[in-house]
């Protein structure tokens, strides 16, 4: 897919100096370099752990839960170099920003992480004419962060330029009380789940393979800048 992409995702600062992220991937890629050598995942580890963001090192964890820092760092220990890390980064014209994104083989992830304590639950409180499926954590209706998820992922498809890769939403709830085996649930296009399994899903094969990873990445680390400490997203 990486031809395909590279097509998709130009100009990856053109018409700029470049960032060093960019020129170092493509002094390392497959179909970069004087040589054009070609790049084993070996090689291009360092470029992943060269892009990606250290979540000791973020700035926003002071504003932020102890279970968004824990999810964050499970995500680095447990994805290690399968996975681009992205944390708190400023959506162009808006105010706030987007908790996680994690660009792995399985896809483009937009996370928002929350530390809700109290059982998750569906729950319908429409009527026989109209259906109104809501969430609920700890009794509290939480179907607002459903909704400005939607607006993260509008504004991560805009930053990559391409309404065709593969962009997944998920809520994860890192304090929550879950029922035994409990599988993600889907509300909308979203996916509302626990640290463990939203974990597995990142790291299940997909459609993207390594060199696509970089360059979706290194296209939203140029766009998509480090947030300065700041309130959460707000659409």
């Amino acid at each position: 897919m990486a031809d395909t992409l590279r097509g998709r995702l130009q100009p990856l600062g053109a018409g700029t100096k470049g960032t060093a992220p960019r020129r170092e991937y493509e002094r390392r890629a497959p179909f970069g370099g004087a040589h054009g050598a070609m790049a084993t995942p070996e090689r291009l580890a360092p470029v992943v752990r060269f892009i990606g963001d250290d979540p000791q090192a973020t700035s926003n964890w002071a504003n932020g839960s102890e279970g968004e820092r824990r999810l964050a760092l499970d995500l680095r220990r447990v994805l290690g170099e399968r996975a681009v890390l992205l944390h708190d980064r400023k959506v162009p014209g808006a105010r706030g920003h987007v908790d996680h994104l994690a660009i792995a083989a399985s896809g483009i992830w937009v996370i928002d992480a929350e530390s809700d304590r109290g059982k998750v639950r569906g729950r319908d409180v429409g009527d026989s004419s109209l259906r109104d499926y809501r969430l609920y954590v700890g009794g509290r209706d939480r179907t607002r962060l459903i909704e400005q998820l939607a607006y993260q992922v509008k504004a991560v498809r805009s930053a990559l330029g391409s309404s065709e890769l593969p962009v997944r939403a998920a809520l994860c709830f890192t304090d929550a009380t879950w029922k035994l085996f409990a599988r993600p649930s889907l509300f909308g296009d979203v996916c509302v789940t626990r640290p463990e399994a939203l974990i597995r899903q990142i790291a299940a094969q997909g459609p993207l393979d390594k060199h696509d990873v970089l360059l979706v990445a290194i296209k939203l680390g140029e766009t998509l800048t480090a947030a300065p400490i700041g309130p959460t997203f707000v659409a």
